[in-house]
């Protein structure tokens, strides 16, 4: 089986029961999206590829952890042998740490509003990368909205001001205002990520009630002339309502833009927890499409240094899984 096809199914499942000897240290938690408040996940890696799966007693798919990491994964009587990666913070090789862990705006398909949270403090952030310093390349920094977007902007500044420290790249995904991509680059960000979230500007005042979808475009846009293509990113969802055509449009504009689109499987939580995660079938359909645009437009996942398309636990990237 290629990866893209298993991976494709993994996606598809979206959770693992874990057995075996004790894995706690590839336990990996979230504090923001749509994962927050569960029970944890895991990174299961063979070679150079990797899917992260949330974890779940009661899911058909099963990884046998072996000890030290070397596991064993079961899917429809197919034994799979692999690794699982141990996190630096919410994901392996980075620090991604969510600021702000609440949120003013409530997304329909975000857990984050519904779950108890608090803001970390810089000195705590700094001690969290410090901790993980030696077995990471990147930082990368998210964050919901305590306040307001401007408030929240003015301290994800100050602590990407204290971060540079490191001498990493540094990746910023936040909600923004007029004025946040000429900030990010002024400081020294390496890479950004604004969210369109939803295929359509329709689906996404129904998603995203209090959200400006111009708004994010024009930041997409100003981020390209100052970061350059292959350093902006933009978060779709697939499983949201949209057609496959409406999708693929959204793909299309966003590349024609010199964007990466970061195409996520809907995570059924929150006021959509009853809606199904896209099937494989789809995911390889959209997966193809991605990659002829972004070839089309002459971008490249592959060269991503923070965030999601550097990590690509929870998404198909064209160049990275085939």
């Amino acid at each position: 089986m290629q990866w893209k096809d298993l991976k494709a199914q993994l996606l598809e499942t979206g959770s693992v029961c874990l057995t075996g000897e004790p894995a706690e240290r590839f336990i990996a938690r979230s504090a923001a999206g749509p994962g927050v408040g569960g029970s944890g996940a895991l990174f299961f890696a063979m070679g150079s590829h990797r899917v992260k799966l949330a974890l779940d007693p009661l899911s058909n798919v099963e990884v046998v952890h072996r000890g030290n990491g070397v596991a064993d994964l079961y899917l429809d009587g197919h034994l799979i042998s692999g690794r699982l990666l141990e996190p630096g913070f919410h994901c392996p090789d980075q620090a991604f740490i969510a600021v702000t862990g609440s949120c003013i705006f409530r997304c329909r398909y975000c857990n984050v509003p519904n779950t108890p949270g608090k803001r970390k403090s810089i000195d705590e952030i700094m001690a969290m990368v410090e901790s993980v310093r030696h077995r990471i390349h990147a930082i990368s920094i998210t964050s919901g909205v305590l306040e307001s977007i401007e408030e929240e902007e003015a301290y994800v500044l100050e602590v990407v001001r204290h971060l540079v420290s490191f001498g990493l790249p540094i990746g910023v995904s936040i909600y923004p205002t007029e004025n946040t991509p000429d900030r990010l680059h002024e400081i020294g960000v390496a890479e950004v990520k604004f969210n369109l979230e939803a295929a359509t500007p329709e689906l996404f005042l129904k998603m995203c009630p209090g959200l400006d979808y111009n708004r994010i475009w024009q930041a997409l846009d100003r981020s390209v002339e100052l970061f350059g293509k292959n350093r902006v990113f933009s978060n779709v969802i697939i499983g949201l309502g949209e057609t496959d055509a409406e999708l693929a449009a959204c793909i299309r504009r966003l590349t024609s833009h010199g964007v990466i689109p970061v195409l996520r499987p809907l995570n059924p939580v929150a006021e959509l927890s009853n809606v199904p995660r896209p099937s494989a079938d789809r995911l390889k359909k959209i997966f193809a499409v991605h990659g002829q645009a972004l070839e089309a437009a002459g971008l490249d996942a592959r060269l991503a240094e923070t965030m999601c398309t550097s990590c690509t636990g929870c998404d198909l990237v064209p160049g990275r899984d085939g």
